[in-house]
């Protein structure tokens, strides 16, 4: 029977220092945390308008005013308080955790003595609460708040917002469940954040709404239809009712044999299957998780772990269909891969779910955020072509650069969030086991045989040689240190103490079980060596068909116009060609390794069409790791949005030609043609 195995570490008992996140780490906490701050606010010009703590003021009677944005505004606050959380667990700062306390003292005068809380319905149409579950976002919002609330709670011991949310949350469970409303969310979210609030409150009444809200689901397929019936066919967006699919409500979640639908909401129904599978020991429901894992990623899922293969819907398709040029990968796709991959290593640590994380952490969510932490992707495209991307029909969401802000803003602070709280991805551990899942350099201190405190040094991503220092607090105990062993890697050294030991012996689900009575400073070395890796996609992608990309290590890379010249279509890599691995580069994109590999440039006569065959021209070819693409490319300033448009329940941003200025942006590919 599936039970669950570890826990992930609280990010109070780790220190990261870390050459590759902790600048991440650091920009999230002085840069973007100070800057959607300021977004949320309304205090940044030229962006896209927040209005999301003014629409809470006014619906607490601090102001006078109307709803501003999307009815989902909420979540955007909710989001950044919970990055702030995991901030003041790394590194205390009074000023910012005074004003994110206002900010939740505002949250509490928003809310409705019957608990109620959401500002769109509060201020604007009070009397539909609860008649438009499809579109409409309140169990979405509740969901995240609640998610804020526990982490404020984990990492300051304050509980403010913790009673609001469990007010909240009792508001909902007196609505909603057995012998009460039928009611499922159109947007998943509720469900994980009612067990994260089961797991602090212990309260089972969270436990079984959670229960009910996953259960529940395609029960009914025609749910949304008759809903739409009942409320006199009140649309927010103006669309149709989306197929069962869209909402993942065409079957019992048990009985779901591949993913489907929008990809955030999938990722997001999953993880909270995957916690509640662990919590109640649910062997068919952890089943039908590792089923539509495995469907994801053999058959949906981009290379960089980026899911969603079509606007229409920011959805999966079908198998293998993973267009690179009209691609959606919504950065908040990959975080909620991250969460799913995540709740499953607390039910089966196995390489098999942290190999697909660490690809999310390096390449499809990062990728997401400009390295100046101040400009943002929501859809993370594996080629763009400036002139096409982001101008011509079909292609308006693919963004050459990233904004600056969006009407539809749910990426910027889920990145924000996953960042902060890092250290939980990175460490698990039981009473016996500690689980080291991805290489984050830093001081981590565990419960495990009694307390255990283990040094990791690292320079990775940039090569693959790690330490292990274990410090146990009783000298002699003897426990397990679990260290994944990635499936890129092909040839490695472990040793203890200076021995080499035969890791083949000691290896379960990809990691490596290293059981001994641990002395202080007993000392475990990995070195895995990280050559250049071409990869090839399975033939039924048509996309890929002939194609190659470069992996090294974790990282997938990119090629872009800034090194390579114009019309990298007109560029080939040669089968017999081998990618080199370039000295790093401090002052490159704020610290990489570059490739660079031999390869052909077709020239052609000029004629559009022509009898001769294109001439062959040797070149080098430079590619740089993925999540660094679009950061060199002219004035970084020039795009914001200026519209939103809705069809058929795509959030997508739409720009006219006149307004996406895109001078000096340059082509990029992943996939190369090879010859």
């Amino acid at each position: 029977m599936i039970c669950k195995e570890n826990t992930p570490l609280s990010v109070k008992n780790v220190d990261i220092h870390d050459g590759f996140f902790t600048p991440i780490q650091d920009l999230v906490r002085h840069v973007v945390i100070p800057y959607q701050e300021k977004i949320l606010h309304d205090e940044i010009p030229g962006v896209e308008k927040s209005h999301a703590i003014e629409n809470f003021e006014i619906a607490a009677g601090d102001k006078q005013g109307e709803f501003y944005g999307m009815v989902f505004q909420d979540s955007d606050l909710a989001k950044w308080l919970e990055a702030v959380a995991y901030s003041l667990a790394v590194e205390p700062d009074a000023e910012l955790e005074a004003r994110a306390d206002a900010l939740i003292d505002l949250v509490g005068r928003a809310q409705q003595e019957d608990g109620y809380l959401n500002t769109y319905f509060t201020v604007k149409e009070p009397e539909r609460r609860w008649t438009n579950l499809m579109e409409c976002h309140e169990l979405y919002c509740a969901g995240h708040m609640i998610e804020a609330a526990v982490a404020y709670y984990e990492c300051t011991g304050k509980d403010k917002l913790l009673k609001i949310t469990c007010r909240m949350a009792d508001h909902i469970d007196n609505r909603f469940g057995p012998g009460k409303v039928r009611g499922i969310p159109g947007h998943e979210e509720i469900e994980l954040a009612l067990l994260r609030l089961y797991s602090v409150t212990k309260e089972e009444r969270y436990l079984k709404l959670a229960k009910y809200f996953i259960d529940e689901r395609g029960q009914q397929p025609d749910y949304f239809v008759e809903e739409e019936k009942q409320n006199g066919g009140w649309k927010y967006f103006g669309m149709s009712t989306k197929k069962p699919e869209y909402m993942q409500n065409q079957a019992p979640v048990r009985e779901q044999t591949t993913v489907e639908g929008h990809s955030v909401r999938a990722v997001y129904l999953l993880t909270g299957m995957a916690d509640l599978a662990a919590r109640t020991n649910d062997q068919e429901l952890f089943d039908a998780c590792d089923r539509l894992w495995d469907n994801m990623v053999e058959k949906r899922m981009y290379l960089t772990a980026g899911i969603g293969s079509t606007r229409d819907g920011e959805a999966f398709t079908i198998d293998y269909d993973l267009p690179n040029d009209t691609i959606y990968a919504e950065t908040c796709a990959s975080v909620g891969l991250c969460f799913f991959a995540n709740q499953m290593l607390q039910m089966k640590p196995s390489a098999k779910y942290a190999d697909i994380m660490e690809r999310a952490f390096y390449n499809g969510t990062i990728s997401g955020m400009q390295l100046d932490g101040k400009r943002f992707f929501y859809v993370n495209p594996l080629e763009v072509n400036p002139g096409v991307s982001g101008k011509l029909f079909g292609y308006e969401h693919v963004l050459p650069k990233r904004p600056g802000w969006y009407a539809c803003a749910c990426c910027p602070p889920n990145l924000a969030r996953m960042v902060g709280s890092l250290a939980s991805y990175a460490w698990a551990e039981n009473e016996t086991t500690i689980y080291s899942h991805l290489f984050v350099g830093g001081t981590a201190k565990f419960q495990t045989a009694g307390g255990v405190t283990v040094q990791l040094t690292s320079n990775y991503p940039w090569d693959g040689n790690l330490t292990y220092k274990v410090t146990p607090a009783t000298e002699g105990s003897t426990f397990t240190l679990a260290v994944r062993i990635p499936g890129w890697c092909k040839q490695y050294t472990l040793r203890v103490n200076g021995v080499e030991v035969d890791a083949s012996s000691m290896m379960k689900d990809g990691y490596a079980h290293i059981t001994r009575a641990w002395k202080a400073e007993d000392t475990v070395y990995l070195s895995m060596e990280m050559p250049v890796e071409k990869v090839y996609a399975n033939t039924a992608v048509r996309a890929d068909a002939g194609c190659v990309a470069l992996m090294r290590g974790p990282l997938v890379y990119a090629f872009e116009s800034a090194d390579n010249g114009e019309q990298l279509q007109a560029l080939r890599i040669p089968r017999e060609s081998v990618g080199r691995v370039l000295p790093f580069e401090k002052d490159l994109l704020n610290g990489i390794v570059p490739i660079e590999i031999d390869g052909i440039r077709l020239v052609s006569s000029g004629e559009l069409y022509s009898t001769e065959p294109p001439k062959e021209e040797k070149v080098v070819l430079r590619a740089i790791p993925y999540y660094t693409w679009g950061n060199r490319s002219g004035s970084i300033a020039a795009i914001e949005s200026k519209g939103l448009e809705i069809d058929e329940g795509t959030l997508s941003m739409a720009f006219n030609a006149d307004d996406l200025d895109d001078e000096g942006a340059g082509q990029m590919r992943v996939w190369m043609l090879e010859k």
